[in-house]
This record gives C-alpha cells, sequence and structure tokens, in this order.
C-alpha cells in the first residue's frame, strides 16, 4: 500500500467547488471518479482545501492510499488522457504514510485578481472579477500591510461558519499591478489557515477602502470589532485562486 499525493489544478468556473455533492458536478467527485478508472480501485481521495464554487486553484494537492504500482511519473499522464480539459494532473510523488493533504498543510497563499478597466474583457470572464474604477495599487498594497500578523478574524469570516478558532497568522500579503498586463491586480495574502470567504472579504474591504467607504488605515480597528458588519463585502469568487500549498 502506497500512499501518494497528486498535485493538480483546475478552472473552478464550471464546478461546484472542490467536495462531493449529491448531483452537483465537484472537483472532488470528477477527480475520484478517473482517480477510480486509472487504478481500478475504490480510492477515496482528501483534498487540501475546500474551495467553493467558481474557486480556481493553480496547485491544489490530493493524497489518497492505493495497491496499484503504477509509477508516480506516469499517473499524471494516465489521468490527464481522462479527465475534462478544466482539470490537468501535473505532478504525482510518493509521501509518507501519515500524510495527509489537509491536516499536515502547514499553510496556503491565495492570490486575486481584479481586472481593472472600463471596459470588460470577454476572455477574463470568470477568471477575474472585473472592477472598472480608478484603483491605486499602491493605496491598496499600504492598506494591506495591515492584515499582516496574528489575528482573530473574525469580522473577515462568513457569518454562518461553525468554526471556533478564528486567529489565523498571515505572513504575507500585497497588492500590485502585474507588469505584462496593467490592467490587472493582483492580491497575494500566505497564512498558516484561512477562514470561510476570508481572502474575498479582505479583496472587498480594499475595495470599499479605495471607493471611500471605509476610511484610510481601518483595518486594525474592525479586525479588534470582530463584527463581520465592520468589513466590506464578499468579493466575486472568479477572481480566487488556491496559488500555493505549503507543506
Amino acid at each position: 500500500m502506497r500512499n501518494l499525493m497528486v498535485r493538480i489544478q483546475y478552472d473552478g468556473s464550471g464546478f461546484c467547488g472542490w467536495q462531493v455533492q449529491n448531483g452537483l458536478r465537484t472537483v472532488q467527485s470528477v477527480f475520484q471518479t478517473v482517480l477510480r478508472d486509472v487504478l481500478k480501485e475504490n480510492v477515496p481521495v482528501i483534498g487540501c482545501s475546500r474551495t467553493d464554487s467558481g474557486v480556481h486553484a493553480n496547485d491544489f494537492c490530493v493524497s489518497f492510499r492505493t495497491e496499484n504500482m503504477i509509477p508516480c511519473e506516469k499517473l499524471p499522464l494516465a489521468l490527464n488522457a481522462k479527465l475534462p480539459p478544466d482539470i490537468a494532473a501535473f505532478e504525482c510523488v510518493q509521501v509518507p504514510e501519515d500524510f495527509h493533504a489537509r491536516y499536515s498543510c502547514k499553510g496556503k497563499q491565495y492570490r486575486y485578481l481584479i481586472l481593472n478597466t472600463p471596459l470588460r474583457d470577454p476572455f477574463l470572464y470568470a477568471r477575474a472579477l472585473w472592477y472598472k474604477y480608478p484603483l491605486d495599487a499602491g493605496f491598496m498594497n499600504a492598506q494591506a500591510q495591515d492584515y499582516l500578523g496574528t489575528h482573530n478574524f473574525s469580522a473577515f469570516c462568513a457569518a454562518n461558519t461553525d468554526v471556533v478558532d478564528k486567529v489565523r497568522t498571515v505572513t504575507q500579503c500585497g497588492v500590485r499591478r502585474l507588469p505584462d498586463d496593467g490592467r490587472i491586480l493582483e492580491f497575494t495574502v500566505t497564512a498558516d489557515g484561512f477562514l470561510y470567504n476570508m481572502v474575498r472579504i479582505m479583496v472587498g474591504t480594499l475595495l470599499q477602502m479605495s471607493a471611500g467607504r471605509l476610511e484610510a488605515g481601518s483595518i486594525p480597528s474592525v479586525i479588534a470589532t470582530g463584527n463581520r458588519e465592520k468589513a466590506g463585502f464578499t468579493a466575486d469568487a472568479c477572481g480566487l485562486y488556491l496559488n500555493k500549498v505549503l507543506y
């Protein structure tokens, strides 16, 4: 019995998130079905995260145990021959027996893309948030630094979550205008963990600060309140990418 980890990428616009849901197309259900077909085994898979409907992944890790002895270098090729075009496997490695894609994770990095132009781009539909009003990347980056550190992020979590411990440590955070396409702003954030809708609320808060609806420099006071109503709106899922998984 081997414990394997496969790294995949997917365009989340055609999925109702990662986790299996009856009657709905999810990344887990599609991947698991294909994996069983390739390995000829009933193989339950463990995902590193529970991405929501419409959220994408540049690097998503899946672990599972199998008795099949297919070489690791050949498994991504076999999977990609059967996976739909909006999912692709790009690496497989054998991992220690106690490795768990979710619980062994030490942190994650998310990326959020904003198309900042007066005109829509149909080729970025469902892959970036279209925001037509001018944005100052330098201003947004300066404000985003207030997310750094260990805080109770209750104000940046969906109100209906059942998670009790809402303390997270953000180790990297920033906003820049991409040099190869000046129309696109990129928000990146790295932490030891994330709450439900946390990144999308972080982005919505920065956008509302840019629009003058929230006071500049107010992120520390919003965090201190622990009140979801004090933070910004929840930005659309289309611009969000799980970018890196840290083990």
